[in-house]
C-alpha cells in the first residue's frame, strides 16, 4: 500500500471519529441517520437527572398537598363538632331563659290561692287573677309571642284554621271570622298555633 493510500485512509478513520464525537441523536433521527445507541459516546444522563429533579419536586408539592387537605378537614371537623355544641347551649339558655320568666307568674299563683279561702270578695279575686293573666301575656310579648287578631277579620288560611261556617249576620261579614274557639298564637312572625275560628258564608 502507498503513502498516499495510508495517508488518506489515516485521514477517512480521523473524520469518521470526529464525527462520532460530534454527534447527535436528535439530529441523526431528523436527518434519517441510523440509530447512533451503541456506536457514539452520548448520554443522556443530564436530561434523566433533570427529570429526576423534576419528579421530587412534583412528589414534594403532592406530599404538601397532601398534608394541607388532611389538616383542612380536621379544623373543618373540629368547626363543625363547636358549632353544633354553641347551638346546643344556646337552645339550653333559650329555654332557660323562658322558665325563669314564668316563675314570678308561678308565684303569682300561689299567692292567689293562698288568699283563696280567706278572701270573700269576688271582686278581689277576680281583680288578682286578671293581674296574673295580663303579667303572662305581656312576658309572652316580651318574648315575640302574640295572640293572633280574628275578630271580624277576613278569613285567611294562612293563620286561621276555620272549624265551621255559619250563615254571616249581615252582608259585609261573609268571608269573615264570627267567632272564635280557640285563640292562635305567632311567634316572630311565625304562626305557632293556628285560632280555630268560625267563618260567615
Amino acid at each position: 500500500m502507498s503513502k498516499k493510500n495510508s495517508k488518506g485512509k489515516a485521514k477517512t478513520e480521523d473524520m469518521e471519529l470526529e464525527t462520532k464525537d460530534d454527534c447527535k441523536c436528535e439530529e441523526n433521527k431528523q436527518e434519517g441517520a441510523e440509530s447512533c445507541e451503541g456506536k457514539c459516546e452520548c448520554s443522556h444522563d443530564e436530561e434523566r437527572a433533570g427529570l429526576a429533579e423534576k419528579l421530587s419536586e412534583v412528589e414534594k408539592q403532592l406530599a404538601d398537598l397532601q398534608d394541607k387537605h388532611i389538616r383542612l378537614m380536621a379544623e373543618y371537623d373540629n368547626y363543625r363538632k363547636r358549632t353544633l355544641k354553641e347551638k346546643m347551649e344556646l337552645t339550653k339558655i333559650a329555654g332557660e331563659k323562658i322558665f325563669v320568666g314564668i316563675l314570678p307568674v308561678i308565684d303569682d299563683f300561689e299567692r292567689a290561692l293562698k288568699h283563696l279561702s280567706n278572701s270573700d270578695s269576688v271582686d278581689a279575686l277576680k281583680e288578682g287573677v286578671e293581674l296574673i293573666y295580663n303579667k303572662f301575656i305581656a312576658f309572652l310579648g316580651q318574648n315575640g309571642v302574640k295572640v293572633i287578631e280574628t275578630e271580624s277579620q277576613p278569613f285567611d288560611a294562612e293563620i286561621h284554621e276555620a272549624i265551621t261556617k255559619v250563615p254571616a249576620p249581615s252582608e259585609d261579614m261573609k268571608g269573615k271570622v264570627i267567632d272564635c274557639v280557640e285563640k292562635g298564637y305567632m311567634l316572630d312572625e311565625k304562626v305557632i298555633r293556628f285560632p280555630k275560628v268560625v267563618v260567615g258564608e
